[in-house]
């Protein structure tokens, strides 16, 4: 493969990475077929080993090949169907529960923020947030996920609400009562409560240690999927990257939807962001949705979900009315949180701890 690296863009090491996954999912490099060795694919793209390495490292920690020893880097993603098959193991069910650590956010640095909003915006503090939130704030949300997740939307897109509970149940309304949803399992608690509550019919599909089972996935006849890929509660299951295109998939077919709960994304030990279904899908069927109740504080109560375009007419129609649930001045804070740094730099740092913490247990 001729692959054309501009050196004056940085980072290198991404440019080589998506080139080379691209590649990888159209198939020009097959299940099971080594990629080039690294001082060959250095000497081709004009570019150190020590990139080649760094690139190669992360098609490895997104599941699309594996170093095997003696053999090199070899592919593991398939298009063909669910498994991102290693040479050790792909179906086994995992028996292990995960503590999610809480790493705290400044104090000090929230309650400065805090004292700068009150005195720059006064009055504006406590007039009525618009329904779907503030659009400063949307605006920074668009902006930080195009940059730390690879989403690219349009304000509208994104709507304002107090939590993950509050924003499932408007998905529900958005979507409609009549329809199945399909839930992992094990998975965190309350999503199930919550659409149990509304009369939403569950069906529960079993977690391999890849993501969800592909013969459960396939004989299910749910409408919509509620995954979170990364690090799934309680199991601390992450999907492999052959499965989000499996999920893609099975979400193309029937007019189904899959609502992305990227829950604690952020904290992830990668050198780049997890992909997202969000991004991942040509299909605008993908509600994607974060809360900052693990980057800040549970107490915030402050989330946000991502429309698909096709489906902002329907909510303004159906849903545009409910006032935002998000008191405006929490809202400002939140957007000074983001714009001015501190929200990142707090994210880098505990992923600069994680990174350590690893590097020690080995």
């Amino acid at each position: 493969m001729k692959y054309v690296i501009d050196t004056k863009k940085r980072p290198i090491y991404l440019q080589l990475y998506k080139l080379i996954r691209d590649d990888i999912i159209a198939e020009n490099y097959p299940y099971n077929t080594k990629l080039p060795s690294k001082r060959c694919l250095a000497e081709e793209t004009g570019v150190s080993t020590i990139t080649v390495e760094h690139a190669y490292s992360l098609l490895c920690e997104e599941g699309y090949v594996e170093s095997r020893e003696r053999s090199g880097f070899v592919v593991v993603f398939r298009k063909d169907d669910g498994f991102a098959t290693t040479s050790e193991q792909h179906t086994e069910s995992f028996n292990h529960k995960t503590q999610h650590s809480s790493p705290n956010f400044p104090l000090s640095v929230f309650s400065k923020t805090m004292r700068k909003v009150i005195s720059e915006h006064g009055d504006l503090l406590l007039e009525k947030s618009p329904n779907y939130g503030c659009i400063e704030l949307r605006e920074t949300i668009k902006h930080y996920l195009a940059r730390n997740r690879g989403i690219q939307v349009d304000v509208e897109q994104v709507i304002i609400g107090s939590g993950s509970e509050y924003l499932y149940s408007l998905i529900v309304e958005l979507l409609g009562r009549n329809l199945t949803y399909a839930i992992e399992s094990p998975s965190y608690k309350k999503i199930e409560q919550v659409y149990r509550a509304n009369e939403i019919a569950c069906d529960s599909l079993p977690l391999t240690i890849c993501g969800i089972d592909s013969k459960a996935l396939a004989k299910t006849k749910a409408d919509v999927l509620h995954t979170t890929p990364y690090r799934s509660y309680p199991s601390g299951v992450t999907a492999t990257a052959s499965k989000l295109h499996e999920y893609i998939r099975w979400s193309a077919q029937h007019n189904r939807y899959i609502i992305e709960d990227d829950y604690e994304s952020e904290f992830s030990v990668s050198t780049k962001p997890t992909e997202t279904l969000f991004s991942l899908s040509d299909n605008d069927n993908v509600i994607y949705l974060n809360t900052f109740s693990k980057t800040i504080s549970p107490s915030l109560r402050i989330g946000y979900m991502v429309l698909p375009k096709h489906l902002l007419k329907e909510f303004d129609k159906r849903l545009g009315f409910y006032s935002c649930t998000v008191p405006t001045f929490m809202q400002y804070v939140l957007t000074e949180l983001i714009d001015n740094g501190d929200f990142e730099r707090h994210i880098n740092r505990v992923r600069r701890n994680k990174r350590k913490e690893l590097s020690i247990q080995k």
